[in-house]
């Protein structure tokens, strides 16, 4: 039996998905997931699929059209490098991608620097791939950044490689380009490989910019960029992502992986992803708006509604409010531990609001909690009506 699997814990995101399943009428803030529908150039190609019977067996690293589109697309917009289309690697979704890559690229005992709060899967896939995530820190204080200097004092002779994600899931931090370069040279230095995850990278406000770390010069040989359909066009359900893999190596062992795994992605899927590609991209500049809105509208919400007991600043990326609990707040439930998962129950039971423990995320995550702003706007403020009302009144 696999028994290393009974030590790669299972996302508290699941346990809170769980609780909001027994909620009459949930407020699903817990959720990553957006309330837009795919644009009508994705189910157009998804209908034109299913006509034309592109049903059958396709190529297992990804359909040619599909793969030249991508390929056009990293260098276009991401300025990766890339050669050839076979570089790309098509997925069921990025999660799927993270996976192929950890089991392509790690022994058992290596160590990967996994920032902390982290996405749970980023360290849930290194732990299954029997490697060893070592956390480093984001600090709020930096607006969820991290301090190099702190990362060169964990690597140790089995370093491997470094996780980054930006824009960042849970906090919404958004590396600048200079922070980039940063970890661009500490990773060249410490000779390491890079998984950058960019599922967020069209969710951004501000003016501020994302900046693919594959496009540093140099860094595209030793960096695996990791992107998915989901955030950008709405397609969470339909589980559709890429990598990016110069090494000749590594395409050959994702390219068993992706067999072994899936056979291939969706057939149908990627034709949705061609219409995505394809067609006008206003929809993702109108989705960023209406994020933004939503996102300026919950803010503003909380801080009247939670008299105090959640606070925090909007974030320059992603779609979640990573919100800081005040750490004399006692819950009425009498649950004791974790303040996080303290508040992150009573919003559950007493006003019907999915959210996420920050404790989820790793250590530097306590005493947080995460809600996702991209919901509409009547849940957003039938939730932010319940906070008020069950946090009116401070214990």
């Amino acid at each position: 039996m696999a028994e290393y699997l009974d030590l790669v814990p299972l996302s508290g995101i699941i346990r809170i998905r769980d609780m909001m399943y027994a909620v009459d009428r949930p407020f699903r803030l817990d959720q990553g997931d957006v309330s837009f529908d795919a644009p009508a150039t994705v189910k157009g190609a998804l209908l034109r699929a299913i006509d034309d019977n592109r049903s059958h067996y396709v190529q297992t690293t990804g359909i040619p059209p599909l793969q030249a589109l991508i390929a056009g697309k990293l260098r276009a917009k991401n300025g990766v490098p890339v050669d050839h289309p076979d570089e790309v690697m098509v997925t069921t979704g990025g999660i799927h991608g993270l996976f192929v890559v950890c089991q392509a690229l790690f022994e058992p005992g290596d160590e990967v620097l996994v920032s902390d709060p982290t996405w749970p899967p980023a360290a849930g896939n290194i732990a299954a791939a029997r490697a060893v995530p070592v956390p480093y820190p984001l600090h709020a204080s930096r607006g969820w950044r991290p301090d190099v200097d702190e990362l060169a004092r964990l690597v140790t002779p089995r370093t491997r490689a470094l996780y980054v994600n930006t824009p960042h899931n849970p906090t919404g931090g958004v590396l600048s380009r200079a922070d980039l370069q940063a970890l661009a040279d500490f990773a060249r230095a410490h000779d390491l490989w890079v998984l950058s995850d960019e599922s967020y990278e069209d969710v951004i406000y501000e003016g501020h910019e994302h900046v693919s770390l594959a496009s540093l010069p140099g860094m595209y040989p030793k960096t695996i960029p990791i992107y998915t359909f989901s955030k950008t066009y709405a397609m969470t359900g339909l589980r559709l992502g890429y990598v990016a893999v110069h090494d000749a190596v590594m395409r050959d062992r994702i390219r068993k992986l992706l067999f072994f795994t899936v056979s291939n992605t969706s057939s149908l899927i990627q034709f949705g992803g061609i219409g995505a590609l394809e067609g006008s991209q206003d929809v993702v500049a109108a989705f960023r708006t209406e994020l933004a809105a939503r996102r300026d509208l919950f803010y503003r919400g909380v801080a009247e509604a939670a008299g105090g007991l959640l606070t925090g600043t909007p974030p320059p990326g992603a779609f979640y409010a990573f919100l800081k609990v005040d750490p004399a707040w006692r819950s009425p439930l009498g649950t004791g531990g974790s303040l996080s998962w303290a508040m992150a129950e009573f919003l559950i039971k007493q006003a019907r609001i999915g959210c996420v423990p920050g404790a989820d995320f790793g250590a530097h995550g306590e005493g947080y909690v995460r809600f996702c702003f991209a919901r509409g706007r009547e849940e957003l403020t039938g939730a932010l009506a319940a906070m008020k009302q069950v946090l009116s009144v401070r214990v």
